[in-house]
């Protein structure tokens, strides 16, 4: 059960990921078009946030999701080239992983487009410190842990549900 949830969790936490991504990409394109572009020394700035944040090691699994999806929708086509679309796809992961940057790129204009470039520097202070570097350590820590809450939350708030909607239903005549 432990491998289970292990599992579970880093899936969610890839869904998450992509999540994130997706919605920091489509934020860029939002904000590129809402406000002045951020100044080129802005999104240094915030660039190194990230990779103090470690951000790039949130990217990468994407890009594993992406190429595991593709080699597992050729695969229903035919199982029997499970051999040759494994080896395709580990070639196309390590091809594809430096493409990571893009997100991290796309995410320093984000960043750099919310703060001020003084608050960027703050940040930067802060995240060097080492409460910062605690927070670094710690927030991916407490945000799995927070999944994991909120879906054994959702599990049993699904039960209480089920049952309202079966009680609600039997006053009706239906029994389910």
């Amino acid at each position: 059960m432990i491998a289970g949830l292990s599992t579970r969790h880093t899936m969610v936490r890839y869904a998450l990921a992509a999540f994130i991504g997706l919605a920091m990409l489509g934020t860029a394109q939002r904000v590129s078009a809402q406000a002045a572009a951020p100044s080129p020394a802005a999104i240094q700035l915030a660039k190194q946030i990230l990779d103090l944040k470690h951000a790039n090691d949130i990217f990468v699994p994407l890009i594993r999701g992406v190429v595991i999806k593709a080699r597992d929708t050729f695969m229903q086509t035919n199982f029997m080239w499970a051999k040759d679309l494994s080896e395709i796809a580990n070639n196309l992961q390590a091809k594809f992983t430096p493409r990571a940057s893009e997100l991290v790129d796309a995410s320093a204009r984000i960043y750099a487009s919310h703060f001020t470039e003084q608050e960027l520097r703050d940040l930067l202070v802060f995240y060097k410190s080492p409460l910062g570097q605690k927070v670094i350590v710690e927030e991916p820590k407490t945000l799995d842990e927070s999944m994991g809450n909120a879906d054994t939350w959702a599990e049993n708030l699904s039960l209480e549900v089920i049952d309202s909607m079966r009680a609600e239903m039997k006053k009706r005549g239906h029994d389910i």
